[in-house]
């Protein structure tokens, strides 16, 4: 008789146990499923469009070209994003919680933070490219292998130099948002803490971000100069208008993260609701959609090939 009865009290306090952890969760559950779809379609289609550059890439020896160099980086950095952050984040909201401890998120976390630099920091290297070249402050500048490849390690050597420190104590990763998924620990006010906070925003976000409005902006002010002197300029045209959503849709992917996570490092006490924190994360993430769609397919070449190629 005794062991019905101790299963059942089993049973009741597995319940209790359950009701609890719903009334300590940021968010009602059916948020936490709606986010996981959310993130289930972004990242099926961050495999698709990247995974498809890499290969139409591969594929066309045309495209094979140091300029391309970086444009392919930014595919395998998408991608890196996509599997190690999209793809767990979209799990462990299915589940409700974070089920991987205290070693899953720092894995997360770092590997999240580390392919997401080396996107951003391409990107910069991209817009610094189409700078040099459209703008020629070096007069005519030929771009060889060696300065792509340089390009492209500095970037995935820029943010492993930046995103190891935590796993060594100087700063630390930790959950984020609906608490479902990790990054760097932007909350706690512990001044060693800060210091790397502080160091992995200026460096890693504020100076790529500078040198991305810089370049593009003075493009775009260079074209409208050239576009001045002629009549029917529709290349110039296209490009400016090319350069206009890169810039848009940076500002809309990375913006508001930082905006964010700036205002927590200057106000630890500042108060948003999880849901509407988890917003400017998840706007991150979507660049890995954005990217590829911006860079390579309104690239008129790339795109005729990747037709050619589903055609063929």
């Amino acid at each position: 008789m005794e062991l019905p009865h101790r299963n059942m009290k089993s049973a009741e306090d597995q319940a209790v146990a359950t009701e609890a952890d719903e009334e300590t969760a940021p968010v009602p559950r059916f948020a936490y499923s709606i986010l996981a779809v959310i993130m289930a379609i972004f990242c099926l289609s961050s495999v698709v469009l990247n995974t498809t550059v890499i290969w139409v890439t591969i594929r066309h020896r045309q495209l094979r070209q140091p300029i391309n160099y970086a444009l392919v980086n930014l595919a395998v950095a998408d991608l890196g994003v996509t599997v190690s952050g999209g793809l767990l984040t979209a799990i462990t909201n299915s589940m409700g919680y974070f089920s991987l401890g205290r070693a899953g998120c720092v894995i997360e976390g770092f590997s999240v933070a580390f392919f997401g630099i080396v996107a951003l920091c391409t990107v910069a290297v991209i817009a610094v490219d189409r700078f040099v070249i459209v703008c020629k402050p070096l007069g005519i500048v030929h771009f060889h292998p060696k300065h792509a490849v340089m390009g492209v390690a500095f970037a995935w050597i820029w943010s492993l130099i930046w995103n190891i420190p935590p796993l060594f104590g100087w700063g630390s990763y930790q959950l984020e948002g609906v608490k479902t998924s990790c990054a760097p620990d932007w909350k706690n006010p512990d001044p060693l803490n800060m210091s790397y906070i502080m160091c992995y925003f200026c460096l890693c976000f504020a100076i790529p971000f500078i040198i991305i409005m810089f370049s593009y902006l003075t493009l775009l002010w260079t074209l409208r100069k050239v576009n001045s002197r002629r009549v029917n300029s529709k290349a110039e045209a296209k490009v400016a208008r090319m350069v206009i959503v890169m810039i848009l849709a940076f500002l809309i992917c990375w913006l508001p993260y930082a905006a964010f996570s700036l205002a927590v490092v200057f106000n630890s006490q500042f108060y948003i609701h999880p849901l509407v924190a988890t917003v400017p994360m998840y706007l991150a993430k979507t660049s890995t959609v954005y990217n590829p769609i911006i860079y390579i397919f309104m690239n008129t070449q790339v795109r005729g090939m990747w037709t050619n190629s589903v055609s063929g």
